[in-house]
């Protein structure tokens, strides 16, 4: 049987993603990797999960633990995300938070909800290719967001009318972002929200390194931003997805989305249809975990990634050749590396895994119009300041060797 013959056609826009690929690489001992953007392990609440899973399982909580649940999520913990969306700014109740399984599947939903074929989204040049991977299943095509204000909103429209459809949503990492480790600034995240009123679609905010940064002053959410303006989560486009991934552990694979009760409602329709609902036994740890100790082991994660960025950002400075450049975050996961314009990172990595043993995520993935072969992400997540060190150097001589 041909398979591919009754594949449906959004199958051709998904592909393997890069960075699923090179995590296998982390089981060779002999590779120093800045590839995978996952948080330490080392550092996981694990004391802290074996006592909340124990108490999710003990007599009193094991049979609401072990059943089905309903699709919104567990209730005690919708209430936590509510107390501490009012941290940011953002007052709100239990309708306006849907738990799902990682904010991968709250993009997914999104993407779902908003994009028939041939309509754009508009995205970020580079930007987080789970989003892109998650968006192309629904057969958008990608615009260049300008949270500079650059473009106007009659140029937007008349670029999406050209292919077919219209813009629904501009998605954005805002903090520390993912691929590049940048941020938006006050005026930028004012500038995507006047555009989008003046569009009338849908904002996307990925918000999963919020709680990582290590300098700087912190900057409203655009879902606080639109509340200020117009006094009501009930009247915003925004929708703000956040994640325990990246603060408490990815592997029990949960998110939400927080927005208008008018879209969490739909999004509930595409759960119950999707998984029923994430796993009760997961949300119930994580709500204990969260209660107990957020704000000190989120605390614990800025020392400890702070003082690996600034071993990165020295030894960068230390051992990369003239004509590299980087970014340099104020918090998140990330450094984004541009080389001379006539180098392409797919071919530095294979000759760095060959040589040098060091493995990086080529630039090219995060572009919605595969260009940016001459940059590359590095990761500082997982490796000490001498492996960080040894890396950088042997980075170096492979960018030497290449150039």
């Amino acid at each position: 049987m041909n398979w591919h013959d009754i594949f449906a056609t959004r199958m051709s826009r998904m592909k393997a993603s890069e960075i699923r690929e090179l995590l296998k690489l982390l089981d060779q001992p002999d590779i120093i990797s800045f590839a995978g953007g996952i948080p330490d392990p080392a550092l996981f609440p694990v004391k802290a999960f074996q006592a909340a899973l124990a108490d999710a399982l003990s007599p009193v909580n094991s049979s609401s633990a072990l059943q089905y649940s309903v699709s919104e999520g567990y209730g005690p913990l919708r209430d936590w995300i509510v107390g501490q969306m009012a941290t940011l700014g953002v007052p709100c109740s239990r309708d306006n938070v849907l738990i799902t399984s990682g904010s991968q599947q709250a993009l997914d939903y999104l993407g779902k909800l908003m994009l028939s074929p041939g309509d754009t989204a508009l995205v970020n040049w580079p930007t987080y290719m789970g989003a892109l991977g998650a968006f192309n299943a629904y057969e958008p095509n990608y615009d260049r967001l300008s949270p500079g204000g650059n473009r106007s909103a009659e140029d937007y429209a008349q670029t999406a009318a050209e292919h077919g459809g219209r813009v629904k949503f501009a998605y954005a990492s805002v903090d520390f972002a993912n691929p590049t480790g940048e941020t938006l600034d006050l005026r930028q995240r004012e500038n995507i929200l006047d555009l989008a009123d003046e569009m009338d679609i849908a904002v996307i905010e990925d918000s999963a390194y919020q709680s990582l940064r290590y300098d700087g002053e912190p900057i409203p959410p655009m879902l606080a931003l639109e509340i200020a303006r117009k006094g009501s989560i009930e009247e915003c486009r925004t929708l703000y997805c956040g994640s325990f991934s990246k603060t408490l552990a990815p592997g029990l694979r949960v998110g939400w989305v927080c927005g208008a009760a008018s879209v969490i409602s739909q999004l509930v329709l595409m759960k119950q249809a999707a998984d029923l609902h994430s796993s009760t036994i997961n949300q119930m740890a994580i709500n204990t975990v969260a209660r107990a100790l957020f704000e000190d082991h989120t605390a614990k994660l800025r020392q400890t990634y702070a003082s690996r960025r600034d071993a990165m950002l020295a030894a960068l400075q230390e051992h990369m050749p003239e004509g590299v450049n980087w970014t340099r975050p104020e918090g998140g996961m990330f450094i984004w590396v541009t080389l001379p314009k006539h180098m392409d990172g797919g071919a530095l990595l294979r000759s760095s895994l060959e040589t040098q043993r060091v493995a990086f995520v080529p630039g090219q993935a995060f572009f919605a119009d595969r260009s940016g072969a001459n940059t590359l992400r590095l990761s500082f997540s997982l490796a000490d300041d001498a492996k960080i060190a040894e890396g950088m150097k042997r980075l170096g001589q492979a960018i030497r060797a290449a150039g």
